[in-house]
Protein backbone atom coordinates (compact mmCIF):
# COMPACT_ATOMS: atom_id res chain seq x y z
CA UNK A 1 0.00 0.00 0.00
CA UNK A 2 1.61 3.49 -1.26
CA UNK A 3 2.78 5.02 2.01
CA UNK A 4 1.57 8.44 3.45
CA UNK A 5 3.91 10.89 1.68
CA UNK A 6 3.13 13.18 4.83
CA UNK A 7 2.20 13.31 8.58
CA UNK A 8 1.35 14.81 11.01
CA UNK A 9 2.95 14.54 14.20
CA UNK A 10 1.02 12.37 16.88
CA UNK A 11 0.46 15.23 19.47
CA UNK A 12 -1.19 17.16 16.83
CA UNK A 13 -3.35 14.82 15.39
CA UNK A 14 -4.27 12.24 18.60
CA UNK A 15 -4.49 14.36 21.06
CA UNK A 16 -8.17 13.46 22.04
CA UNK A 17 -8.23 10.58 19.81
CA UNK A 18 -7.90 7.65 21.88
CA UNK A 19 -6.71 4.59 19.67
CA UNK A 20 -9.87 1.99 19.02
CA UNK A 21 -10.42 -1.06 21.15
CA UNK A 22 -8.20 -4.06 21.12
CA UNK A 23 -9.94 -6.63 17.53
CA UNK A 24 -12.43 -9.31 19.56
CA UNK A 25 -12.96 -6.83 22.65
CA UNK A 26 -16.23 -7.06 24.06
CA UNK A 27 -18.44 -3.50 23.24
CA UNK A 28 -20.06 -2.83 26.25
CA UNK A 29 -23.61 -0.69 26.36
CA UNK A 30 -22.64 2.41 27.07
CA UNK A 31 -20.56 2.81 23.77
CA UNK A 32 -23.61 1.61 21.33
CA UNK A 33 -25.33 4.42 22.95
CA UNK A 34 -22.87 6.45 22.36
CA UNK A 35 -22.55 4.99 18.94
CA UNK A 36 -26.32 5.72 18.08
CA UNK A 37 -26.22 9.36 19.50
CA UNK A 38 -23.73 10.53 17.17
CA UNK A 39 -25.28 8.77 14.26
CA UNK A 40 -28.72 10.41 15.44
CA UNK A 41 -26.38 13.70 15.04
CA UNK A 42 -24.84 13.08 11.56
CA UNK A 43 -28.30 11.97 10.11
CA UNK A 44 -30.10 14.93 11.89
CA UNK A 45 -27.46 17.24 9.87
CA UNK A 46 -27.39 15.53 6.60
CA UNK A 47 -31.33 16.04 6.20
CA UNK A 48 -31.08 19.74 7.42
CA UNK A 49 -29.32 20.17 3.99
CA UNK A 50 -32.14 19.75 2.38
CA UNK A 51 -35.98 19.82 5.12
CA UNK A 52 -36.26 23.41 3.29
CA UNK A 53 -36.71 22.19 -0.56
CA UNK A 54 -40.49 21.53 0.22
CA UNK A 55 -41.27 24.06 2.66
CA UNK A 56 -39.31 27.17 0.47
CA UNK A 57 -42.58 28.50 -1.25
CA UNK A 58 -44.01 29.19 2.25
CA UNK A 59 -41.17 30.19 4.30
CA UNK A 60 -40.27 32.73 1.33
CA UNK A 61 -43.95 33.78 1.13
CA UNK A 62 -43.87 34.63 4.77
CA UNK A 63 -40.61 36.61 4.72
CA UNK A 64 -41.42 38.09 1.60
CA UNK A 65 -38.90 36.89 -0.76
CA UNK A 66 -38.27 36.17 -4.45
CA UNK A 67 -37.30 32.35 -5.04
CA UNK A 68 -33.76 33.69 -6.17
CA UNK A 69 -32.97 35.37 -2.92
CA UNK A 70 -34.31 31.94 -1.27
CA UNK A 71 -31.86 29.89 -2.49
CA UNK A 72 -29.49 31.58 -0.09
CA UNK A 73 -31.08 29.73 2.34
CA UNK A 74 -29.91 26.83 1.41
CA UNK A 75 -26.69 28.20 -0.01
CA UNK A 76 -25.67 29.80 3.41
CA UNK A 77 -26.34 26.05 5.31
CA UNK A 78 -24.29 24.38 2.77
CA UNK A 79 -21.59 27.07 3.15
CA UNK A 80 -21.02 27.41 6.78
CA UNK A 81 -21.38 23.39 6.82
CA UNK A 82 -18.52 22.56 4.07
CA UNK A 83 -16.03 24.84 6.07
CA UNK A 84 -16.67 23.31 9.50
CA UNK A 85 -15.99 19.85 8.52
CA UNK A 86 -12.01 20.16 7.74
CA UNK A 87 -11.96 21.60 11.19
CA UNK A 88 -13.48 19.05 13.34
CA UNK A 89 -10.37 17.34 13.53
CA UNK A 90 -9.07 20.26 15.34
CA UNK A 91 -12.32 21.24 17.51
CA UNK A 92 -12.29 17.28 18.47
CA UNK A 93 -8.37 17.97 20.00
CA UNK A 94 -9.69 21.35 21.57
CA UNK A 95 -12.66 20.39 23.46
CA UNK A 96 -12.35 16.31 23.40
CA UNK A 97 -15.17 14.37 21.22
CA UNK A 98 -17.78 14.74 24.09
CA UNK A 99 -17.57 17.79 25.06
CA UNK A 100 -17.40 19.42 21.53
CA UNK A 101 -20.36 17.30 20.14
CA UNK A 102 -22.69 18.27 22.85
CA UNK A 103 -21.70 21.74 22.74
CA UNK A 104 -22.30 21.72 18.80
CA UNK A 105 -25.19 20.07 19.15
CA UNK A 106 -26.64 22.36 21.85
CA UNK A 107 -25.72 25.36 19.71
CA UNK A 108 -27.49 23.45 16.90
CA UNK A 109 -31.03 23.57 18.57
CA UNK A 110 -30.59 27.52 19.38
CA UNK A 111 -29.87 28.27 15.81
CA UNK A 112 -32.89 25.39 14.40
CA UNK A 113 -35.06 27.15 16.63
CA UNK A 114 -33.86 30.58 15.72
CA UNK A 115 -34.64 29.89 12.30
CA UNK A 116 -38.14 28.89 12.75
CA UNK A 117 -38.44 32.32 14.28
CA UNK A 118 -36.48 33.90 11.92
CA UNK A 119 -38.54 37.60 10.94
CA UNK A 120 -36.50 38.43 7.65
CA UNK A 121 -34.78 37.08 5.22
CA UNK A 122 -31.60 38.25 6.15
CA UNK A 123 -31.83 36.45 9.96
CA UNK A 124 -32.71 33.56 8.19
CA UNK A 125 -29.82 33.13 6.32
CA UNK A 126 -27.86 34.12 9.12
CA UNK A 127 -29.11 31.49 11.11
CA UNK A 128 -29.10 28.78 8.65
CA UNK A 129 -25.34 29.77 8.16
CA UNK A 130 -24.85 29.11 12.01
CA UNK A 131 -26.98 26.09 11.98
CA UNK A 132 -24.49 24.86 9.12
CA UNK A 133 -21.66 25.80 11.02
CA UNK A 134 -22.57 23.40 14.31
CA UNK A 135 -24.30 21.06 12.53
CA UNK A 136 -21.82 19.88 10.04
CA UNK A 137 -19.09 19.20 12.06
CA UNK A 138 -21.89 16.16 13.34
CA UNK A 139 -21.38 14.38 9.96
CA UNK A 140 -17.83 13.69 10.35
CA UNK A 141 -17.42 13.06 14.43
CA UNK A 142 -19.99 10.35 13.67
CA UNK A 143 -17.60 8.05 11.62
CA UNK A 144 -15.22 9.46 14.05
CA UNK A 145 -16.79 7.54 16.97
CA UNK A 146 -17.09 4.17 14.90
CA UNK A 147 -13.40 4.12 13.75
CA UNK A 148 -11.96 5.11 17.64
CA UNK A 149 -14.41 3.61 19.94
CA UNK A 150 -15.23 0.47 18.83
CA UNK A 151 -12.89 -2.82 17.70
CA UNK A 152 -11.89 -3.57 14.23
CA UNK A 153 -14.33 -6.65 14.47
CA UNK A 154 -17.69 -3.96 15.13
CA UNK A 155 -16.74 -1.58 12.53
CA UNK A 156 -19.01 -2.87 10.07
CA UNK A 157 -21.93 -2.67 12.20
CA UNK A 158 -21.22 0.72 13.17
CA UNK A 159 -19.87 2.10 9.16
CA UNK A 160 -23.31 -0.21 8.14
CA UNK A 161 -25.09 2.63 10.28
CA UNK A 162 -23.21 5.58 9.28
CA UNK A 163 -24.30 4.36 5.53
CA UNK A 164 -27.70 4.85 6.51
CA UNK A 165 -27.46 8.28 7.39
CA UNK A 166 -25.45 9.17 4.21
CA UNK A 167 -28.00 7.38 2.23
CA UNK A 168 -31.67 8.02 3.71
CA UNK A 169 -31.06 11.38 4.72
CA UNK A 170 -30.92 13.29 1.53
CA UNK A 171 -33.96 11.25 0.34
CA UNK A 172 -36.29 11.95 3.70
CA UNK A 173 -34.81 15.28 3.56
CA UNK A 174 -37.64 16.78 1.12
CA UNK A 175 -40.24 14.15 1.87
CA UNK A 176 -39.89 15.11 5.94
CA UNK A 177 -40.29 18.58 4.96
CA UNK A 178 -42.82 18.51 3.35
CA UNK A 179 -45.34 16.47 5.75
CA UNK A 180 -44.19 18.95 8.44
CA UNK A 181 -44.99 21.95 6.26
CA UNK A 182 -48.14 20.53 5.61
CA UNK A 183 -49.50 19.60 9.06
CA UNK A 184 -48.22 21.88 11.35
CA UNK A 185 -46.00 24.69 9.31
CA UNK A 186 -42.93 25.72 7.45
CA UNK A 187 -41.64 26.41 11.13
CA UNK A 188 -41.78 22.89 12.72
CA UNK A 189 -38.60 21.47 10.09
CA UNK A 190 -37.26 23.58 12.47
CA UNK A 191 -37.77 22.64 15.62
CA UNK A 192 -38.55 18.89 14.95
CA UNK A 193 -34.78 19.08 15.31
CA UNK A 194 -35.03 19.04 19.13
CA UNK A 195 -36.06 15.71 18.72
CA UNK A 196 -33.15 14.22 18.05
CA UNK A 197 -30.65 16.71 19.24
CA UNK A 198 -31.65 16.10 22.83
CA UNK A 199 -31.20 12.35 22.47
CA UNK A 200 -28.21 12.65 21.30
CA UNK A 201 -27.20 15.11 24.45
CA UNK A 202 -28.21 12.49 26.94
CA UNK A 203 -26.81 9.63 25.05
CA UNK A 204 -23.15 11.31 25.13
CA UNK A 205 -23.91 12.78 28.13
CA UNK A 206 -24.36 8.70 28.94
CA UNK A 207 -22.46 6.76 26.86
CA UNK A 208 -18.82 8.66 27.02
CA UNK A 209 -16.34 9.87 29.75
CA UNK A 210 -15.43 13.22 30.13
CA UNK A 211 -12.30 14.11 28.22
CA UNK A 212 -9.70 16.88 29.34
CA UNK A 213 -9.61 19.71 27.10
CA UNK A 214 -6.72 21.29 25.66
CA UNK A 215 -7.63 24.81 24.01
CA UNK A 216 -3.77 25.38 24.12
CA UNK A 217 -4.58 23.94 20.30
CA UNK A 218 -6.39 26.44 19.29
CA UNK A 219 -4.06 29.20 20.08
CA UNK A 220 -1.28 26.87 18.21
CA UNK A 221 -3.37 26.08 15.02
CA UNK A 222 -2.89 27.43 11.51
CA UNK A 223 -5.50 29.97 11.47
CA UNK A 224 -4.02 31.08 7.95
CA UNK A 225 -4.60 27.61 6.81
CA UNK A 226 -8.11 27.62 8.40
CA UNK A 227 -8.93 31.15 6.39
CA UNK A 228 -7.62 30.64 3.09
CA UNK A 229 -10.32 26.66 3.39
CA UNK A 230 -13.20 28.95 4.70
CA UNK A 231 -12.90 31.28 2.24
CA UNK A 232 -12.12 28.87 -0.66
CA UNK A 233 -14.48 25.80 0.33
CA UNK A 234 -17.16 28.26 0.71
CA UNK A 235 -16.89 30.46 -2.42
CA UNK A 236 -16.75 26.80 -4.27
CA UNK A 237 -20.23 26.17 -2.37
CA UNK A 238 -21.53 29.74 -3.58
CA UNK A 239 -19.85 29.55 -7.36
CA UNK A 240 -21.75 26.04 -7.54
CA UNK A 241 -24.98 26.55 -6.02
CA UNK A 242 -25.43 30.01 -7.45
CA UNK A 243 -24.12 29.31 -10.91
CA UNK A 244 -26.96 28.39 -13.01
CA UNK A 245 -28.94 31.41 -11.66
CA UNK A 246 -26.47 34.05 -12.52
CA UNK A 247 -25.91 32.26 -16.27
CA UNK A 248 -22.33 31.18 -14.80
CA UNK A 249 -19.07 32.94 -16.34
CA UNK A 250 -21.74 35.84 -18.07
CA UNK A 251 -22.23 37.02 -14.32
CA UNK A 252 -18.84 39.07 -12.63
CA UNK A 253 -20.46 37.56 -9.39
CA UNK A 254 -19.77 34.37 -10.52
CA UNK A 255 -16.51 35.21 -11.59
CA UNK A 256 -15.08 36.45 -8.56
CA UNK A 257 -16.46 33.98 -6.64
CA UNK A 258 -14.55 31.22 -8.78
CA UNK A 259 -11.32 33.59 -8.63
CA UNK A 260 -11.71 33.82 -4.50
CA UNK A 261 -12.30 30.00 -4.71
CA UNK A 262 -9.52 28.93 -6.80
CA UNK A 263 -7.21 31.42 -4.49
CA UNK A 264 -8.40 29.97 -1.12
CA UNK A 265 -8.30 26.12 -2.02
CA UNK A 266 -4.26 26.62 -4.12
CA UNK A 267 -3.75 28.89 -0.25
CA UNK A 268 -4.81 26.11 1.50
CA UNK A 269 -2.91 23.21 0.00
CA UNK A 270 0.62 25.40 -0.46
CA UNK A 271 0.15 26.26 3.17
CA UNK A 272 -0.85 22.48 4.80
CA UNK A 273 2.35 20.90 2.97
CA UNK A 274 4.74 23.83 4.42
CA UNK A 275 3.46 23.55 7.70
CA UNK A 276 4.77 20.77 10.52
CA UNK A 277 1.61 20.50 12.11
CA UNK A 278 -1.52 21.02 9.48
CA UNK A 279 -4.91 21.51 11.34
CA UNK A 280 -5.97 18.85 8.68
CA UNK A 281 -3.75 16.08 6.75
CA UNK A 282 -4.03 16.61 3.26
CA UNK A 283 -1.52 14.36 3.00
CA UNK A 284 -4.21 11.30 3.17
CA UNK A 285 -4.69 12.07 -0.56
CA UNK A 286 -1.37 10.33 -1.34
CA UNK A 287 -2.52 7.21 -0.21
CA UNK A 288 -4.10 5.01 -2.85
CA UNK A 289 -7.09 3.63 -0.97
CA UNK A 290 -7.85 6.94 0.50
CA UNK A 291 -7.60 8.84 -2.77
CA UNK A 292 -9.73 6.60 -4.33
CA UNK A 293 -12.60 5.97 -1.86
CA UNK A 294 -12.20 10.06 -1.24
CA UNK A 295 -12.98 10.19 -5.84
CA UNK A 296 -15.95 7.85 -5.69
CA UNK A 297 -17.29 9.26 -2.05
CA UNK A 298 -17.50 12.65 -4.52
CA UNK A 299 -19.17 10.85 -6.95
CA UNK A 300 -21.73 9.03 -5.15
CA UNK A 301 -22.40 12.47 -3.35
CA UNK A 302 -23.05 13.43 -6.85
CA UNK A 303 -25.65 10.25 -7.59
CA UNK A 304 -27.00 10.89 -3.85
CA UNK A 305 -27.92 14.70 -3.76
CA UNK A 306 -28.41 14.63 -7.71
CA UNK A 307 -31.26 11.81 -7.92
CA UNK A 308 -33.00 13.33 -4.48
CA UNK A 309 -32.96 16.99 -6.46
CA UNK A 310 -34.20 15.60 -9.80
CA UNK A 311 -36.86 13.31 -8.79
CA UNK A 312 -39.25 15.50 -6.34
CA UNK A 313 -39.08 18.01 -8.99
CA UNK A 314 -40.28 15.56 -11.97
CA UNK A 315 -42.71 14.39 -9.51
CA UNK A 316 -44.30 18.44 -8.52
CA UNK A 317 -43.61 19.42 -11.87
CA UNK A 318 -44.97 16.68 -14.25
CA UNK A 319 -46.95 14.50 -12.17
CA UNK A 320 -48.41 17.15 -10.29
CA UNK A 321 -47.94 15.12 -7.10
CA UNK A 322 -47.96 17.28 -3.56
CA UNK A 323 -45.06 16.74 -0.80
CA UNK A 324 -47.15 13.98 0.78
CA UNK A 325 -47.43 12.29 -2.46
CA UNK A 326 -43.73 12.73 -3.43
CA UNK A 327 -42.76 11.75 0.20
CA UNK A 328 -44.42 8.64 -0.53
CA UNK A 329 -42.55 7.41 -3.50
CA UNK A 330 -38.76 8.73 -2.26
CA UNK A 331 -39.92 6.47 1.06
CA UNK A 332 -39.12 3.46 -1.34
CA UNK A 333 -35.34 4.24 -2.03
CA UNK A 334 -34.90 4.38 2.33
CA UNK A 335 -36.95 1.40 3.71
CA UNK A 336 -35.24 -1.54 1.93
CA UNK A 337 -32.40 -0.08 2.74
CA UNK A 338 -32.93 -0.93 6.27
CA UNK A 339 -33.30 -4.66 5.50
CA UNK A 340 -30.06 -4.83 3.06
CA UNK A 341 -27.59 -2.68 5.11
CA UNK A 342 -26.99 -5.47 7.54
CA UNK A 343 -26.71 -8.23 4.81
CA UNK A 344 -24.07 -5.72 3.30
CA UNK A 345 -22.23 -5.52 6.30
CA UNK A 346 -22.32 -9.03 6.83
CA UNK A 347 -20.63 -9.94 3.58
CA UNK A 348 -18.24 -7.28 3.84
CA UNK A 349 -16.14 -8.82 6.01
CA UNK A 350 -16.15 -12.20 4.01
CA UNK A 351 -15.54 -10.81 0.22
CA UNK A 352 -13.51 -8.31 -1.28
CA UNK A 353 -14.93 -4.94 -1.12
CA UNK A 354 -14.14 -4.02 -4.51
CA UNK A 355 -17.00 -6.59 -5.94
CA UNK A 356 -19.56 -5.43 -3.30
CA UNK A 357 -18.55 -1.67 -4.30
CA UNK A 358 -18.71 -2.47 -8.06
CA UNK A 359 -21.81 -4.65 -7.41
CA UNK A 360 -23.73 -0.93 -5.63
CA UNK A 361 -22.40 1.60 -8.06
CA UNK A 362 -23.99 -0.86 -10.94
CA UNK A 363 -27.29 -1.29 -9.23
CA UNK A 364 -27.50 2.42 -8.28
CA UNK A 365 -26.77 3.59 -12.00
CA UNK A 366 -29.14 0.86 -13.13
CA UNK A 367 -31.71 2.69 -10.97
CA UNK A 368 -30.98 6.15 -12.41
CA UNK A 369 -31.11 4.66 -16.17
CA UNK A 370 -34.56 3.16 -15.79
CA UNK A 371 -35.43 6.36 -14.45
CA UNK A 372 -34.36 8.14 -17.52
CA UNK A 373 -37.35 6.24 -19.93
CA UNK A 374 -39.97 8.30 -18.29
CA UNK A 375 -42.66 9.72 -19.57
CA UNK A 376 -45.70 12.34 -18.78
CA UNK A 377 -47.68 9.53 -17.44
CA UNK A 378 -44.52 8.37 -15.21
CA UNK A 379 -46.05 7.76 -11.28
CA UNK A 380 -45.90 5.84 -8.43
CA UNK A 381 -46.11 2.48 -9.76
CA UNK A 382 -43.08 2.46 -12.47
CA UNK A 383 -40.62 4.39 -9.83
CA UNK A 384 -41.67 2.39 -7.15
CA UNK A 385 -38.90 -0.20 -8.74
CA UNK A 386 -36.65 1.92 -9.65
CA UNK A 387 -36.10 3.47 -6.05
CA UNK A 388 -35.98 -0.60 -4.93
CA UNK A 389 -33.21 -1.20 -6.74
CA UNK A 390 -31.21 2.20 -6.28
CA UNK A 391 -31.97 1.11 -2.39
CA UNK A 392 -30.39 -2.19 -3.20
CA UNK A 393 -27.28 -0.91 -4.39
CA UNK A 394 -26.48 2.03 -2.28
CA UNK A 395 -25.59 0.09 1.52
CA UNK A 396 -22.78 -1.74 -0.75
CA UNK A 397 -21.71 1.61 -1.83
CA UNK A 398 -21.22 3.39 0.86
CA UNK A 399 -20.38 0.58 3.35
CA UNK A 400 -17.29 -0.25 1.22
CA UNK A 401 -16.00 3.33 0.44
CA UNK A 402 -15.82 3.81 4.24
CA UNK A 403 -14.10 0.76 4.72
CA UNK A 404 -11.64 1.53 1.41
CA UNK A 405 -11.37 5.00 3.39
CA UNK A 406 -9.59 3.90 6.72
CA UNK A 407 -8.24 0.83 5.79
CA UNK A 408 -4.84 1.16 7.13
CA UNK A 409 -4.89 4.49 8.63
CA UNK A 410 -3.27 4.95 12.27
CA UNK A 411 -5.70 5.79 15.21
CA UNK A 412 -4.09 9.70 14.64
CA UNK A 413 -5.42 9.89 11.43
CA UNK A 414 -9.13 9.13 11.90
CA UNK A 415 -9.82 12.89 12.82
CA UNK A 416 -8.64 13.93 8.98
CA UNK A 417 -9.36 11.31 7.13
CA UNK A 418 -13.41 11.10 8.54
CA UNK A 419 -12.91 15.21 7.95
CA UNK A 420 -12.03 14.51 4.47
CA UNK A 421 -13.80 11.63 3.42
CA UNK A 422 -17.13 13.21 4.70
CA UNK A 423 -16.01 17.06 3.02
CA UNK A 424 -15.78 15.31 -0.55
CA UNK A 425 -18.93 13.75 -0.83
CA UNK A 426 -20.47 17.13 0.22
CA UNK A 427 -18.24 18.76 -2.44
CA UNK A 428 -19.70 16.08 -4.78
CA UNK A 429 -23.34 16.96 -4.24
CA UNK A 430 -22.89 20.48 -4.59
CA UNK A 431 -20.97 19.89 -7.66
CA UNK A 432 -23.49 17.37 -9.05
CA UNK A 433 -26.65 19.49 -8.15
CA UNK A 434 -24.86 22.64 -10.05
CA UNK A 435 -24.52 20.27 -13.00
CA UNK A 436 -27.90 18.74 -13.41
CA UNK A 437 -29.09 22.43 -12.45
CA UNK A 438 -27.41 23.52 -15.85
CA UNK A 439 -27.96 20.56 -17.97
CA UNK A 440 -32.47 20.60 -16.81
CA UNK A 441 -31.79 24.06 -18.19
CA UNK A 442 -29.66 23.58 -21.28
CA UNK A 443 -31.88 20.57 -22.45
CA UNK A 444 -34.75 21.83 -21.61
CA UNK A 445 -34.00 24.73 -24.37
CA UNK A 446 -32.51 22.30 -26.79
CA UNK A 447 -35.68 19.66 -26.82
CA UNK A 448 -38.28 22.93 -26.68
CA UNK A 449 -36.41 23.83 -29.66
CA UNK A 450 -36.37 20.25 -31.68
CA UNK A 451 -40.18 19.86 -30.54
CA UNK A 452 -40.78 23.21 -31.54
CA UNK A 453 -40.03 22.74 -35.65
CA UNK A 454 -41.91 19.51 -35.97
CA UNK A 455 -44.51 20.91 -33.74
CA UNK A 456 -45.30 23.22 -36.51
CA UNK A 457 -48.49 25.36 -37.08
CA UNK A 458 -47.74 24.55 -40.81
CA UNK A 459 -47.59 20.64 -40.18
CA UNK A 460 -51.10 18.64 -40.75
CA UNK A 461 -50.88 16.29 -38.24
CA UNK A 462 -50.86 20.00 -36.09
CA UNK A 463 -52.92 21.64 -37.67
CA UNK A 464 -55.45 19.17 -36.96
CA UNK A 465 -54.90 18.64 -33.71
CA UNK A 466 -55.47 22.45 -32.94
CA UNK A 467 -59.06 22.31 -35.00
CA UNK A 468 -59.93 19.42 -32.63
CA UNK A 469 -59.20 21.49 -29.44
CA UNK A 470 -60.72 24.51 -31.33
CA UNK A 471 -64.05 22.79 -31.90
CA UNK A 472 -63.90 21.06 -27.73
CA UNK A 473 -63.70 24.71 -26.64
CA UNK A 474 -66.21 26.18 -28.98
CA UNK A 475 -68.77 23.45 -28.04
CA UNK A 476 -68.19 25.13 -24.57
CA UNK A 477 -69.18 28.00 -25.31
CA UNK A 478 -66.06 29.87 -26.20
CA UNK A 479 -65.53 32.70 -28.78
CA UNK A 480 -64.01 31.28 -31.67
CA UNK A 481 -61.14 33.58 -32.17
CA UNK A 482 -60.29 33.03 -27.70
CA UNK A 483 -60.80 29.00 -28.40
CA UNK A 484 -58.51 29.54 -31.39
CA UNK A 485 -55.73 30.91 -29.02
CA UNK A 486 -56.58 28.71 -25.85
CA UNK A 487 -55.85 26.03 -28.53
CA UNK A 488 -52.72 26.92 -29.29
CA UNK A 489 -51.67 27.52 -25.66
CA UNK A 490 -52.16 23.85 -24.83
CA UNK A 491 -50.21 22.40 -27.80
CA UNK A 492 -47.61 24.92 -25.82
CA UNK A 493 -47.21 23.49 -22.73
CA UNK A 494 -47.87 19.74 -24.31
CA UNK A 495 -44.57 20.78 -25.79
CA UNK A 496 -42.89 22.29 -22.62
CA UNK A 497 -43.82 19.45 -20.73
CA UNK A 498 -42.31 16.83 -22.92
CA UNK A 499 -39.41 18.75 -23.24
CA UNK A 500 -39.32 19.29 -19.32
CA UNK A 501 -39.81 15.26 -19.09
CA UNK A 502 -37.07 14.63 -22.33
CA UNK A 503 -34.24 17.04 -19.99
CA UNK A 504 -34.96 14.93 -16.68
CA UNK A 505 -34.56 11.86 -18.45
CA UNK A 506 -31.24 13.47 -19.79
CA UNK A 507 -30.28 14.01 -16.36
CA UNK A 508 -31.10 10.86 -14.87
CA UNK A 509 -28.92 9.28 -18.13
CA UNK A 510 -26.05 11.16 -17.23
CA UNK A 511 -25.94 10.28 -13.52
CA UNK A 512 -26.48 6.68 -14.22
CA UNK A 513 -23.77 6.40 -16.57
CA UNK A 514 -21.06 8.20 -14.33
CA UNK A 515 -22.02 5.75 -11.43
CA UNK A 516 -21.35 2.40 -14.19
CA UNK A 517 -18.36 4.01 -15.76
CA UNK A 518 -16.87 4.73 -11.79
CA UNK A 519 -16.83 0.36 -11.44
CA UNK A 520 -13.27 0.74 -13.13
CA UNK A 521 -12.06 2.95 -10.87
CA UNK A 522 -12.23 1.24 -7.71
CA UNK A 523 -10.56 -1.47 -8.75
CA UNK A 524 -7.31 0.65 -8.93
CA UNK A 525 -8.23 0.01 -4.98
CA UNK A 526 -6.08 -2.22 -3.09
CA UNK A 527 -7.91 -5.39 -1.61
CA UNK A 528 -10.38 -4.62 1.73
CA UNK A 529 -12.57 -6.88 3.78
CA UNK A 530 -14.00 -5.37 6.93
CA UNK A 531 -12.91 -4.76 9.32
CA UNK A 532 -10.87 -1.71 8.35
CA UNK A 533 -8.70 0.92 9.96
CA UNK A 534 -5.85 -0.90 12.27
CA UNK A 535 -5.07 -2.43 8.85
CA UNK A 536 -7.48 -4.24 6.64
CA UNK A 537 -5.91 -3.41 3.55
CA UNK A 538 -3.29 -5.76 1.81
Amino acid sequence: MTSLSKSAPSGAMGSGMPGAPANGAAVDLRTWVAIAAGMLGAFMAVLDIQITNSSLRDILGTLSATQEEGSWISTAYLCAEIVVIPMTALFTRAFGMRNYMMGTTALFLVFSTLCGAAWSLQSMIVFRMLQGFTGGALIPMAMMLVMTRLPPSKRATGMAIFGLTATLAPAMGPTLGGYLTELYGWPSVFYINWVPGVLLIAGMMWGMDAEKSNIRTLIKADWLGIALMAMGLACLTIFLEEGNSKDWFDSSFIVTFAALSLTGILGWIALSFTRPDPFVNLALYGQRNFLVATTLSAVIGMGLYGSAYLLPLYLGQIAGYTPMQIGEVIAWVGLPQLLVMPFAAKLSSKVDNRILCSFGLFMFGISCIMNSYMDATTGYDQLMWTQVVRAIGQPFVMLTLSNFAMSGLPPREMGSASSLFNMTRNLGGSVGIALLATTLTNREHFHSARLGEAVSTYAPATQERLDMLTQAFIAKGIDPAAAANQALGVVDRIVRRESYVMAYNDGFWIIGIILIGCIAAIWMADKVKSPGGGGGGH
